[in-house]
């Protein structure tokens, strides 16, 4: 059963009163919250995801408004997991946004069976392609028109390797685009569903991406690592791919990995032995047009 298959009051009461369970990728999740933003939030950008009926969740999560005489003066919310607020609050407009930031930091805080490697990733044809990205660099830009063109969506933050296997589970969730890139997706496609935006974050302006159902649907389905790509939006300048070093790649790696200080020696390991396997770039681009066939043209040739 889908969350869609739930009206909108079902879903307003649920969330209000003993939660709503939403399985995510390999996790699942008891959402509460009586915020009427979080309850539009889920409508429309988890109704494909199925229901989480299980005795067992990974997270528990609860976005709340903050009491007091603020409640009045400057609405705020709050993030909370387990009863633990991780974050300062935020303006009670940015909640939406507050939840899947928040989820990031459950992920990234506590699946720990995985090396996690702050990194969007993409499939098709059965090969995964890794875009490592500090901020700026244009990942989920990419990543966004990559799926709108056909890639499945594994995540669009996090890449979760499995140690043993060097698997990649899936984690389809919301694209988060900031600022510019809002309008370029929205232009560039115009069947995109893209929500309100959220002003004035610590990001800047921020609105989400829903993912195609093709890519939730199929969150059950690993992937294998075919390359590593680490991009950079560089305004005016023409496609540029270039064979990275494998020394400074593995930095590189460790440098956008979440957990490499928890697993130690087994995330060290881990994250030399992908740079060992695979081939990796450095890609420098302004364009979309231009930099999408890239793409399929690394999937022929890097083997």
């Amino acid at each position: 059963m889908k969350v869609s298959e739930l009206s909108s009051l079902i879903i307003e009461k649920k969330l209000s009163s003993a939660g709503l369970g939403i399985k995510i990728g390999p996790f699942s999740i008891k959402l509460k919250s009586s915020i009427p933003d979080i309850a539009e939030h889920i409508e429309n950008f988890y109704a494909e995801y199925p229901l989480s009926e299980d005795c067992f969740f990974d997270f528990h999560i609860s976005l709340k408004k903050v009491g007091g005489l603020r409640r009045w003066v400057k609405p705020q919310v709050l993030f909370f997991h387990d009863e633990y607020s991780p974050f300062k609050p935020l303006p009670y407009d940015q909640a939406p946004a507050m939840f899947e930031w928040g989820l990031n930091w459950c992920i990234a805080s506590m699946a720990h069976h995985f090396f996690i490697i702050h990194a969007a990733v993409v499939e098709k044809d059965g090969k995964a392609i890794i875009l490592p990205g500090m901020p700026g660099a244009g990942k989920s830009t990419l990543c966004s028109a990559l799926c709108l063109s056909g890639w499945r969506l594994l995540s669009d933050e996090m890449t979760l390797l499995d140690p043993k296997t060097f698997e990649i589970t899936p984690v389809p969730r919301p694209v988060s685009l900031k600022n510019q890139s809002i309008e370029l997706i929205r232009t560039f496609f115009s069947d995109a569903y893209i929500g309100r935006k959220a002003e004035d974050t610590a990001k800047g302006t921020v609105a989400h991406l829903r993912p195609l159902s093709s890519s939730i649907d199929n969150a059950n389905v690993k992937a294998i690592p075919h390359v590593v790509v680490f991009p950079k939006y560089k305004e005016g300048c023409p496609v540029h791919l270039t064979m990275q070093k494998k020394t400074t790649a593995l930095i590189d790696i460790q440098k956008n990995a979440f957990n490499t200080n928890v697993l130690g020696h087994t995330g060290f390991v881990t994250a030399h032995d992908l740079i060992r396997r695979l081939n990796i770039y450095s890609l420098s681009y302004s364009q979309l047009n231009d930099v999408m066939p890239v793409f399929d043209d690394l999937l022929l040739t890097a083997e």
